[in-house]
């Protein structure tokens, strides 16, 4: 078979909704392709149509749905003109899709290795018992810990992280052709994001299959795909090669937005040859209203694709920034903290039993916090960072006394929580507030939003109702919301606008120390930068202290003063956000950061892949926690003895053996940093001619593009 065979064509699919204020165009003439052995990312923001498209292609449409015009070709057969019979067989034997949401994809009253065992079952007619086999090993593959009991595991007993791996399993079952990813990696820590996608690239070479990506992540499209398209309000506005998208977008959608002063970068503000933060702190700038070339704001983009170079065709023909820095305003941030601990933690440890038997005795404890100190400065933001499991949330939840601590002390504003009374620590709570992870399971879709916001208010014994109405109006001007909103429900606001609700309702109280628990997880990369650009301006303006939960390193960099690591319940490193990024002195945090996906298709990277599962937090391994995993572990020092929290250098703290010694017993043992490999001569070959057409007057660049319209109307993406 052809390396380079076509595996699926798209030609002028329209998607439509019926709904009761019309029909809605989800997707409006879309075009693409994607050839064996291929990845084709689709990126764009959320609404645009990306995830509309993939369900298209399956067929999963909702009642309401319709696909009006346009051919979806799988290998010459047309799937919009299939009967459902046939198409059932082909939706996981030769296309599968992993789903952006686990927890509503997985059927919650079967065991998930059923789940998985049913697709092999169906697809392949194996029996019960070969099944299950290849259940277990899928699991295995996929990287799900002690998979021969896991498969026995619901839904709800699994980690959201857990959760996808399961999805991903079920989708790689049986061998597809054609493998649809809508935002695989969204629910995953970078760890296990970067093994995921080494499992999808070794798949896809091994099986040569075909790939569509769909995610908001440019990082992991520019080290995923080989062809982008990005959409906006249902039609692709721009295509090209991954290169050709990155190093010259045409669009507002693809290009780096503008820095201001004020914040670090985003996730999305990387540069080529430049440190990751700049000396002065930046921030973003929103899209504007109006984008050149659409007929308005929020509508959709008027003519076809123009060419603009070589193998790239966009809507708006548009000179795009080549400065990716932005300019920086002339002043600074004031500085973070004034040094004083608002919050101070020591020794703090929390075990959850294990109930067993007939009598429900303790048989085990899961020791999610152990022995873990750290102080959060008055005025500064603490990111906290770890994988899954390792115990971060809990931390957060344990310093406001949601839950209560096995032992040890929390010190707020220096009083001892641990000692508090009831209704003393009522009184404390208008002090301490969280926002959590999702913000519409965290709000009751019965209230609107005025009462949700001022509950706050009435149990601190705001009676006075104009009151309350008054602060809550004051707080949502505050979070960038109508005042008119206030009557509102849930489920009326989009994912960004539930976040703000979210923090609306932490600061209505007026707190001085807000925990944030993986606050813009759910959110698209332009939402993030809103919502982390307004915690950032209201931080400074209400004096507050922030405790920052999250799995995204990128995310935690952006506004983070100092960061601490967490390992299987432990503290491992701790410092100020420049010095972790530029030195971190833990092999697990090095592993950590070696993970993050980086926006430039042109950076090779030796990247560092951490092997093995992560140890149960019921039985953790002895010594140093991660020895088990450790590449430059030493024996039997670190399988027996633990090592210590201590200063390795100004304001930088770890708990790590060999911390000074770490690049020799690196270099003994073929552990290697991260490093940037040269850019292939290719392309920089195409940045070079791309650079140079820039530069060349406008009007021979337009004759030349006319000539190139008429050349090549209809060229396919590369790789054909």
């Amino acid at each position: 078979m052809d390396v380079q065979q076509e595996v699926l064509r798209v030609e002028g699919l329209k998607t439509h909704f019926k709904t009761q204020d019309g029909s809605v165009k989800a997707v409006d003439g879309v075009d693409f392709h994607v050839n064996q052995s291929r990845t084709l990312g689709i990126v764009g923001e959320s609404g645009c149509g990306k995830s509309v498209t993939s369900l298209s292609i399956m067929r999963l449409l909702p009642r309401n749905g319709r696909s009006l015009a346009g051919r979806i070709l799988l290998e010459g057969r047309d799937l919009l003109k299939l009967p459902e019979d046939e198409m059932r067989a082909i939706r996981g034997d030769d296309v599968s899709m992993i789903f952006q949401e686990p927890m509503t994809s997985l059927n919650p009253v079967f065991t998930c290795g059923e789940q998985v065992a049913e697709a092999i079952r169906q697809h392949k007619k194996v029996d019960d018992q070969e099944a299950r086999k290849r259940t277990v090993d899928l699991f295995k593959l996929v990287g799900i810990p002690a998979a021969e009991r896991r498969v026995k595991d619901y839904p709800h007993e699994l980690s959201g992280g857990m959760r996808q791996r399961v999805m991903i399993a079920m989708a790689l079952s049986c061998d597809p052709k054609l493998l649809i990813a809508d935002e695989p990696t969204t629910a995953l820590d970078v760890t296990i994001q970067a093994q995921i996608l080494e499992l999808l690239r070794g798949i896809q070479q091994q099986k040569q299959m075909a790939i569509i990506l769909i995610t908001h992540d440019l990082g992991v499209i520019a080290e995923m795909a080989q062809d982008v398209i990005v959409m906006y309000a249902g039609k692709v506005v721009e295509r090209g090669t991954v290169e050709q998208i990155f190093e010259k977008p045409l669009q507002h959608q693809g290009q780096a937005p503008e820095r201001h002063q004020g914040h670090r970068p985003s996730p999305l503000q990387p540069a080529a040859g430049l440190p990751l933060r700049p000396p002065l702190p930046a921030r973003l700038r929103p899209l504007p209203d109006r984008l050149p070339g659409t007929d308005g704001p929020g509508r959709q983009p008027h003519g076809g694709l123009l060419p603009v170079r070589r193998g790239v065709r966009a809507r708006h023909r548009g000179q795009a920034p080549t400065d990716r820095e932005g300019q920086l305003s002339a002043g600074a941030t004031p500085a973070a903290g004034d040094g004083k601990p608002l919050v101070r933690v020591q020794n703090l440890v929390k075990y959850f039993p294990l109930r067993g038997g007939i009598l429900q005795r303790t048989v085990a404890e899961v020791k999610a916090v152990d022995d873990v100190s750290f102080d959060v400065r008055s005025g500064e933001v603490l990111g906290l960072v770890g994988e899954s499991g390792c115990g971060k949330t809990t931390t957060g939840r344990l310093l406001l006394r949601l839950i209560e601590p096995t032992r040890g002390t929390i010190e707020f504003d220096g009083r001892d929580l641990t000692r508090m009374k009831p209704d003393e620590l009522k009184k404390t709570r208008s002090d301490m507030q969280i926002v959590f992870q999702d913000p519409y399971a965290s709000l009751n879709p019965r209230l609107p939003i005025g009462e949700i916001i001022g509950e706050g208010l009435s149990n601190m014994g705001v009676r006075d109702r104009h009151q309350r109405e008054e602060r809550v109006a004051a707080i949502l001007d505050k979070v960038g919301l109508r005042r008119y909103y206030i009557n509102r429900y849930p489920h009326e606001f989009s994912g960004g606008q539930r976040q703000r609700i979210g923090l609306a309702r932490a600061l209505v109280l007026e707190p001085k120390f807000v925990v944030a628990d993986e606050p813009v997880s759910a959110l698209d990369v332009s939402i993030q930068s809103q919502v982390l650009n307004l915690m950032a301006d209201l931080k400074d303006e209400l004096q507050l202290t922030y405790l920052f939960i999250s799995h995204n390193l990128s995310v935690v960099e952006h506004i983070s003063d100092r960061v601490g690591v967490m390992y299987l319940g432990k503290l491992v490193e701790m410092s100020s956000t420049e010095d972790l990024f530029k030195n971190p002195k833990h092999p697990y945090t090095k592993f950590l950061l070696s993970a993050i996906p980086k926006p430039d298709p042109r950076q090779h990277r030796q990247r560092l892949i951490l092997s093995g599962d992560v140890p149960s937090p019921i039985n953790p391994p002895t010594g140093c926690r991660f020895h088990t995993r450790c590449p430059i572990a030493q024996f039997p020092i670190c399988s027996e003895q633990q090592p210590a929290f201590e200063l390795k250098s100004t304001g930088h703290w770890a708990a790590c053996h060999f911390a000074e010694q770490t690049k020799e017993l690196e270099k003994e043992s073929g552990f290697v940093a991260p490093a940037i490999e040269a850019v292939d001569e290719e392309a920089a070959a195409i940045g070079q001619a791309e650079r140079s057409a820039a530069s060349e007057p406008e009007d021979v660049l337009e004759s030349e593009l006319d000539e190139e319209a008429r050349r090549r109307s209809s060229e396919p993406l590369g790789g054909e």
